[in-house]
């Protein structure tokens, strides 16, 4: 009896750690990295890419938004987004040094609050950053964009105003200016 007990814990916790190691090297919101490199500064972001799939992304909670306006988000899915400058930049329009950041945002529908923390490492990063932590606190207004994108993607761009990091998905677009 004792026997046949310690087999089946024995086969769930197979099973359980099976599952784990799935989903650790196949998650359902990817792993991704955007990066920049141009006259000797180096920026680069690594977050995880979660899906719209039919839902309500950006919008109000009783709507059932997935990122309800007003509230903090880990800005991607799994664990905090993070931002590493290689010099002293400005970041929207705060000085930011050098080093390895978490990424967070506040989305609302005309404003958006952008922050970054000391803390870079928190996996699943569900519950709001320690304020002690923050480092910086910007905001850029969102831009709708066209045409929608599923995936959620963060990129930077350039042109004659200056770099860009840009955070893309669903119908909007923040980008922030970086100089």
């Amino acid at each position: 009896m004792i026997k046949n007990i310690l087999k089946i814990i024995g086969g769930l916790l197979l099973v359980a750690v099976v599952y784990v190691g799935y989903m650790v090297l196949f998650p359902v919101s990817p792993k991704a990295e955007a990066s920049f490199e141009a006259d000797g500064i180096s920026l680069q972001v690594e977050y995880h890419r979660p899906y719209k799939k039919g839902r309500l992304i950006f919008g109000e909670e009783k709507d059932g938004a997935l990122v309800p306006f007003g509230k903090y988000w880990r800005t991607g899915a799994n664990a905090n987004t993070t931002f590493e400058t290689n010099k002293d930049i400005l970041f929207g329009d705060q000085e930011l040094a050098a080093g390895k950041y978490g990424l967070y945002t506040f989305p609302n529908e005309d404003i958006w609050g952008v922050a970054l923390s000391s803390k870079n490492d928190v996996f699943f990063a569900v519950s709001q950053p320690d304020k002690k932590t923050t480092v910086l606190k910007t905001s850029v207004k969102p831009k709708n964009l066209k045409p929608e994108v599923e995936q959620f993607t963060i990129d930077f761009s350039q042109d004659s105003t200056g770099i860009s990091l840009n955070l893309k998905w669903d119908k909007t677009m923040v980008s922030i200016p970086i100089e």
